[in-house]
């Protein structure tokens, strides 16, 4: 079986807000201002096509995928470490608009070819929108199955487990498939070996550019557009209130509330 699993790479979201920039012309976070990470859920649909590689997809091949600057190499290196069998990134600066990331996924996935499986993670960390993989499917015509966190074989194709607001989901798919995976304990991404971290450094990774794909001009022109991104600003103000005794001092307090919600 060949499983595509496409990766994202994000800023931390652990960053530290001293270290968070906007570009305002640009609406977006300025990626060069923090450590770049991968987000965790393709990180748990890697592990996800890892697992059933090991066990009862014994002999699939893995490509990872990621739509990305020179920087998301590596994100594809680490899941070399982690072994993934295949990497391409498709060079594209960030770009928010999922209908745009999908229609790039979808182009270098029919141009890879021959896939029973397509894996993304049920969201990003940075901009949380969640689209990609229903997109991606409708770009393929392939049916969409989120919130996967479990993948098994059965009789005439694959079993997967879903979650729901109210508990799990079984379904068996008789085609392939796009599916999002979600975060379980059961798909924790393992750690990779020093020694295979130091020998994805020398896998090749297959880099196209849009042209390489057949894709000219803007992409999900009309989708979505950000009219402003900025940092909240919380302007805080703190009163101590006066008075010799705890009655005199309640008695300020109250006074004060009085003054404040009149004058909203």
């Amino acid at each position: 079986m060949n499983i595509l699993v496409c990766l994202k790479q994000i800023l931390d979201p652990e960053v530290p807000a001293r270290d968070f920039r906007i570009d305002p012309v640009r609406r977006q976070a300025e990626r060069g201002a923090a450590n770049l990470v991968t987000n965790i859920f393709c990180e748990n649909a890697l592990e996800t096509a890892l697992q059933f590689r090991d066990g009862p997809g014994v002999g699939s091949r893995i490509t990872v995928l990621t739509c990305g600057p020179a920087s998301a190499d590596d994100t594809l290196r680490k899941a070399i470490a982690m072994k993934a069998d295949a990497a391409v990134r498709i060079q594209e600066e960030a770009c928010p608009d999922p209908l745009a990331v999908a229609q790039v996924l979808a182009a270098a996935a029919r141009k890879l070819g021959g896939f029973d499986l397509i894996l993304v993670g049920r969201e990003a960390g940075d901009w949380g929108a969640g689209q990609v993989g229903g997109l991606l499917a409708e770009e393929l015509g392939l049916p969409c199955v989120a919130f996967v966190d479990r993948l098994e074989v059965c009789e005439g194709g694959l079993r997967v487990r879903r979650q729901t607001d109210t508990g799990a989901e079984v379904l068996e798919l008789r085609s392939a498939a796009v599916l999002t995976i979600t975060n379980d304990e059961h798909n924790v991404p393992r750690i990779p070996k020093i020694r295979d971290v130091m020998m994805s450094g020398r896998q090749p990774i297959t880099t196209w550019t849009r042209g390489d794909l057949g894709l000219e001009g803007p992409l999900a022109a009309g989708y979505s557009e950000v009219l402003e991104l900025f940092i909240p600003v919380s302007d805080r103000r703190c009163e101590f209130v006066a008075g010799e005794t705890l009655a005199e001092q309640v008695d300020a307090l109250a006074r004060r509330v009085a003054e404040v919600v009149g004058a909203v």
